[in-house]
């Protein structure tokens, strides 16, 4: 046998030496005097295991506790209906012989239906402003069956706040939930009265918090979420899992006009103080100075010789007014309210807003590349202020 061959047959026989041990090894570990290895597996405690299973399966008791102070609005108003300007030609009067009938203004009744919350045993109702605007008359239903005139406290279009007041004894009130501890991701549900078919109460969870640039009010802050939200739900509860009111049902995003799973909410947090100040005052009380700005973009930071877009530029100052008087130009650079860094024009508007009027706004400004304080003392925030903060 040549040298070749005996070391073919001595690599064979280590190759299966090696390969017999191993599976004697894998099947009978226990031979070396070692426990085998464990896997080991975390399993959640039998307590635990049964809150995490996906919540309850039913939110029937939240829904009992919020469901009677949710209430169904009607509205009414009469619209007058004139006729083409062609009939007050002359000339076709004289040829129809001057009939009045056709040129005379008609009216016809448009109603509309909406959803409120009750939320004092006072008989105050929060609602949506564009639920009542331009109402005549406002019709209050119960779930228990009573109908009432409502008549309106006060309303704020630009955060669409409306709050009525109605004279019934014993109503059920709401609970006030805690809309700023709000995560998303949580069990939210919506009740209203979704085209006029009756109290409907829709599931879904907390899509986003704190949208906006949205273009719907002027002020937002709105919770997001997928429960269905349709025309009729406005102004309705958005309540979470325990049955407290977290949010007023507002508005969606459809593009057929039925619901997409994208609805908005007004946070309890905003619209209670809107109400408290409708309360007070009539209307919400905010701070203005009469600044139109906008953000810096890179063409304009070059423009201006800029060494950054933090800030934003002041391209208007009402004349007159709190910052034209404490004297802002256009072409400053508001880099702070307050020391509050502003980034952006819609912070420096609600910044401004929240102050109260007579209050003192102390204002960070660049001009001509230098640091600037001012401070101006805001007044009350005119209805509808197209732009200005």
């Amino acid at each position: 046998m040549s040298l070749r061959q005996t070391l073919t047959y001595l690599v064979q026989a280590v190759v299966l030496g090696l390969a017999i041990a191993f599976v004697v090894l894998y099947v009978w570990p226990e031979i070396t005097g070692q426990e085998p290895s464990k896997v080991e597996i975390r399993q959640t405690a039998p307590e635990l295991a049964a809150q995490s299973v996906g919540g309850p399966n039913s939110y029937a008791t939240a829904v009992d506790r919020a469901s009677s102070a949710v209430v169904n609005i009607n509205t009414a108003k009469v619209i007058t209906v004139r006729p083409h300007p062609f009939f007050d030609d002359p000339i076709f009067r004289q040829f129809f012989g001057g009939a009045d009938n056709l040129i005379t203004p008609r009216k016809r009744v448009e109603t509309s239906l909406g959803s409120g919350v009750i939320m004092s045993a006072q008989g105050i109702i929060l609602t949506n402003h564009h639920v009542i605007r331009g109402a005549d008359a406002i019709q209050v239903s119960l779930q228990d069956g009573r109908m009432v005139q409502a008549k309106v406290v006060g309303s704020d279009p630009e955060t669409d706040i409306a709050v009525l007041k109605i004279d019934l004894k014993k109503l059920p009130v709401i609970t006030l939930g805690h809309s700023d501890k709000l995560r998303v991701g949580d069990v939210v549900l919506a009740i209203g009265n979704p085209f006029g078919v009756g109290q409907t109460v829709t599931m879904g969870i907390v899509s986003a918090t704190g949208r906006n640039k949205l273009g719907i009010n002027t002020f937002e802050n709105f919770i997001q979420t997928d429960a269905a939200i349709n025309p009729g739900n406005s102004g309705g509860a958005l309540i979470d899992a325990e049955g407290n009111l977290v949010g007023i049902n507002t508005a969606i995003f459809s593009r057929s006009g039925g619901n997409q799973g994208i609805g908005f909410a007004i946070p309890t947090s905003l619209a209670q103080n809107v109400m408290e100040e409708i309360i007070k005052h009539g209307r919400p009380q905010r701070g203005w100075l009469g600044i139109e700005a906008q953000v810096i973009t890179p063409q304009i930071a070059r423009a201006l010789e800029l060494k950054d877009t933090k800030g934003v530029v002041v391209v208007g100052v009402v004349r007159g007014g709190p910052a034209h008087k404490a004297g802002l130009q256009p072409g400053d650079v508001l880099v702070s309210i307050d020391g509050k860094k502003i980034n952006e024009a819609r912070e420096a508007l609600l910044n401004i807003s929240s102050h109260k009027p007579g209050s003192v706004v102390k204002l960070g400004i660049l001009r001509e590349g230098k640091s600037m304080m001012l401070q101006a003392t805001a007044i009350e925030r005119p209805t509808r202020t197209a732009a200005t903060e």
